[in-house]
């Protein structure tokens, strides 16, 4: 039981910086720009129609405050963390040099269910929206072919086309290059930011104050989105809202996987770490009480719920409006999947550094410099789940994966300073014991506040990754072969 304890050595970790091929590239503004392209996407787009009308109702940008003070304590911990140990793997690494191996295995294979089923769930978002935008034009595909296969009640084959062919879009950009990704991915930041203010501030003359009385609706019983009962609005609507759009979020987090691509790791990543989840959290409470005084949550249903903010300018009379949204969020949610699975591949590669995931994982492209075999099998994974499946609680699973990351995090970081006090830091927290406390009792109580069925679906996420552990990640890990050189 003792190896499962067994930390890597901060100088193995100092050792993999030297190694590393990967290019260094991005500047402190391109990673911000990464964090911002992962938050600002489906929370505005798609997650605050959810939120407002099955949870918070006006009280949704008080589900966003809540959201966002969970954030930045886990924020600050992941910028202290990443002034120290600036290396591929995000949270995963942390774990691996302060908690201990198993613990670190749990969190990466957390944050794999995290990237994938958020891009996933984007890539079925996006294609909403680029349906919508088709029919704007006067255009619409067939139902078989923008119909996952278990829904559509038409005869013969059905697929989503259009999320399975936008993911292998994304897949060519990663393979290619981290340059070219980034690149991209500033362009389309741009564009979803003016958009976002668009909707802020055009959205402000339409708002009416009557749809936000009153601002926190009584706590009463409504159907869920799976048609059954459950507890809304009131105080408990908040942090039920809160949980729910957490997955708007994890943006910062993918911020720290880019470490052996960043130019200036130890002076950049805590800077676009908080830079990035500062600017998204005032912007989400922005639209979301924009959206809120400009529909009523009551009426925020049907073809609404998938695009909320839409149907507000919509309902404002506003027609006009809906193109430039619609367009920007087919736009803009490109580069939530793009840095999305963009993470993933970086926390793969960080596994696969350490012996836990087969080679097959760290392999690097001799001219792109990027890890195109986990990238392409990234792509065909995601893709085919898109394509094929109905996505319904993958959301809620997102948030479990980054909520449980996040507080461990919080209390890695506060064990690490206590255990080594010494190690130099370009980044430290302040009131370290109160902001790890509160980071952890947060994000463990909005893991309470997730629905059942996606806690156990997570839960038996874990067990599986503790199965694949003892089978082959323990046994094949660099430590454990340098114990056994040792012995």
């Amino acid at each position: 039981m003792s190896l499962i304890w067994r930390k890597k050595p901060i100088s193995a970790f100092e050792e993999d910086m030297k190694k590393s091929t990967l290019q260094r590239v991005l500047g402190k503004w391109s990673l911000t720009a990464i964090g911002i392209g992962a938050i600002i996407g489906g929370g505005i787009f798609v997650l605050t129609g959810t939120a407002a009308h099955y949870h918070a109702g006006p009280a949704l940008a008080l589900s966003f405050v809540v959201a966002g003070i969970a954030c930045i304590f886990a924020a600050l911990c992941y910028a202290e963390f990443a002034s120290m140990l600036p290396v591929e793997g995000s949270a995963y690494a942390y774990a691996y040099g302060t908690v201990g191996e198993l613990f670190a295995w749990l969190i990466g294979w957390g944050l794999i269910l995290e990237y994938a089923m958020g891009a996933m769930t984007v890539a079925v978002s996006w294609s909403g929206y680029f349906n919508k935008l088709l029919k704007l034009f006067g255009m619409e595909l067939p139902k078989a072919l923008t119909s996952d296969a278990f829904t559509y009640t038409g005869e013969g084959f059905a697929m989503n086309l259009p999320a399975f062919l936008i993911v292998w879009v994304v897949t060519a950009i990663l393979v290619k290059g981290i340059k070219e990704a980034a690149g991209a991915n500033n362009l389309i930041v741009v564009i979803k930011v003016c958009a976002v203010l668009f909707v802020i501030i055009v959205g402000a003359f339409a708002v009416d104050a009557a749809n936000w009385v009153p601002f926190i609706p009584e706590a009463v019983e409504i159907p869920g989105e799976d048609g059954k009962p459950h507890a809304a609005y009131g105080v408990g609507g908040i942090f039920g809202g809160a949980a729910a759009i957490f997955f708007a979020y994890i943006g910062f987090d993918a911020v720290s996987t880019q470490a052996g691509e960043a130019i200036n790791p130890k002076r950049d990543m805590p800077f676009a770490i908080i830079t990035s989840l500062l600017i998204c959290t005032v912007l989400y409470i922005a639209v979301s009480l924009v959206l809120t005084g400009m529909i009523n949550y009551q009426d925020i249903v049907g073809d609404a719920l998938k695009a909320p903010v839409a149907a507000a300018f919509e309902k404002a009379g506003m027609p006009w409006a809906v193109f430039i949204i619609t367009a920007a969020a087919t736009t803009g949610l490109i580069s939530v999947m793009l840095v999305m699975m963009l993470g993933q591949t970086r926390v793969f590669l960080g596994m696969a550094k350490d012996g836990l995931l087969p080679e097959f994982f760290k392999a690097i492209h001799p001219d792109f410099k990027t890890p195109h075999k986990s990238t392409i099998l990234v792509g065909f994974v995601v893709s085919l789940v898109a394509a094929f499946t109905p996505i319904t609680v993958l959301g809620d699973m997102t948030s479990f994966g980054t909520l449980f990351a996040f507080a461990m995090v919080c209390g890695a970081v506060w064990l690490l300073r206590r255990r080594e006090p010494n190690l130099e830091r370009g980044f430290k927290v302040p009131a370290l014991p109160v902001v790890a406390v509160l980071g952890i009792g947060t994000n463990l109580f909005l893991i309470y506040k997730l629905s059942h069925l996606a806690q156990l679906l997570a839960v038996s996420w874990l067990a599986i990754g503790v199965l694949v552990y003892f089978v082959y990640g323990q046994r094949n890990s660099n430590l454990n072969k340098k114990d056994k050189t040792s012995a």
